[in-house]
C-alpha cells in the first residue's frame, strides 16, 4: 500500500545513491563506445545544443521583452538542447564530465576518459558549426527585420572579448548546473520527469549568462558568418576570438562538471563501497 501511494504522488524517483550507481555504469558505457558511434553521437549533441541556442536567440531578439522575462524565457527555450541530448540520445562533452565518477572508482582508465572528452568535444564542434552554417544559408538571421542577426553579432562579440578569468569561472558555474541537470535527469522514470528537472538548472545558467563551451561553438561561428556577409573587418568576432573563448571556458566546464559535481558525489556515495 505504501509503495502504491508513493508511486501515485510521483515519489518513485531513484535516490541519489542509486543515481550515483547509474552514473558510474553509464560512464563506463560512454567511455567504451565504438569510435564511430562516439563521433556520430557527438555531432548530434553539438547540433542539438546549437538548435537550443537558435531557439534562445529567436525568442530573445524581441525588444518588447523586459530583461528579466527575456532571460527567463530564453533560458527555458535553450533547455531544448539538453532535453534532446537526454531523450533522443547523444554524447555531450559537458555532460560527459560526469564519467569522472567511473574513473574515480577505477572502472575506466585515464586514457579512456581523455579519449572520450577529446573525441566528443571535437564532434560537438562539428555538429554546432554545421547547424550554424545551415541556419546562415537558410537566412535565419534575417528574421525580425534583422534583429536576430544583430543579436547573434552582439552575443559573439561579447564572448570573443570576455576576459580569461570571467570565462573560466563562468564556465565552472555553467557546468555545475548542466551536470546537476544531467544528474537529476537520471532520477526520473519517465520522459516528463527528465524534461522537468532539466529545464530549471539550464534556464538558471542561461539567465545568469554563464559560459557553455558547446553553445559558444555555435554562437561565435554564426557571428563570423553574418559578419563576413556584411563585408566588415571585425577585430573581435574572429576564429582566433573563438579559440580565445573556448580555452578558458572548456577548462571551466571541466572543473565545474568533473570536480564540483562528479568527484564530490563520488566522495559522498562512490568511495563508501570500498570502505
Amino acid at each position: 500500500m505504501s509503495e502504491e501511494k508513493n508511486n501515485l504522488f510521483g515519489s518513485d524517483a531513484f535516490s541519489p545513491k542509486e543515481i550515483a550507481e547509474k552514473v558510474e555504469n553509464i560512464g563506463v558505457a560512454k567511455a567504451r563506445l565504438p569510435l564511430l558511434s562516439m563521433v556520430m553521437l557527438g555531432i548530434l549533441a553539438g547540433a542539438f545544443v546549437a538548435l537550443g541556442a537558435m531557439f534562445f536567440v529567436t525568442v530573445t531578439s524581441d525588444p518588447n521583452l523586459s530583461f528579466g522575462w527575456s532571460r527567463l524565457v530564453g533560458g527555458i527555450v535553450f533547455s531544448l538542447g539538453l532535453i534532446m541530448v537526454s531523450i533522443a540520445g547523444a554524447e555531450l562533452f559537458t555532460g560527459n564530465n560526469l564519467i569522472v565518477m567511473a574513473w574515480a572508482d577505477k572502472k575506466i582508465s585515464t586514457r579512456e576518459v581523455v579519449k572520450n572528452w577529446l573525441v566528443v568535444c571535437f564532434s560537438n564542434f562539428i555538429g554546432a558549426i554545421l547547424i550554424a552554417f545551415l541556419l546562415f544559408m537558410a537566412r535565419h538571421h534575417d528574421m525580425n527585420k534583422g534583429a536576430v542577426g544583430e543579436l547573434y553579432l552582439k552575443i559573439a562579440e561579447a564572448k570573443c572579448s570576455i576576459s580569461w578569468e570571467k570565462a573560466y569561472f563562468s564556465g565552472i558555474l555553467c557546468n555545475i548546473l548542466v551536470c546537476l541537470a544531467v544528474w537529476m535527469a537520471q532520477a526520473g522514470r519517465s520522459v516528463w520527469d527528465k524534461v522537468i528537472v532539466i529545464i530549471f538548472p539550464v534556464a538558471a545558467f542561461v539567465a545568469a549568462g554563464f559560459e557553455h563551451s558547446i553553445a559558444n561553438m555555435f554562437y561565435i561561428p554564426m557571428g563570423i558568418f553574418i559578419q563576413s556577409e556584411q563585408n566588415t573587418n571585425g577585430d573581435l568576432i574572429t576564429w582566433f576570438g573563438l579559440l580565445n573563448n573556448l580555452g578558458p571556458v572548456i577548462l571551466g566546464n571541466l572543473t565545474g562538471g568533473s570536480v564540483f559535481v562528479a568527484f564530490i558525489y563520488y566522495v559522498i556515495y562512490g568511495r563508501k563501497k570500498s570502505l
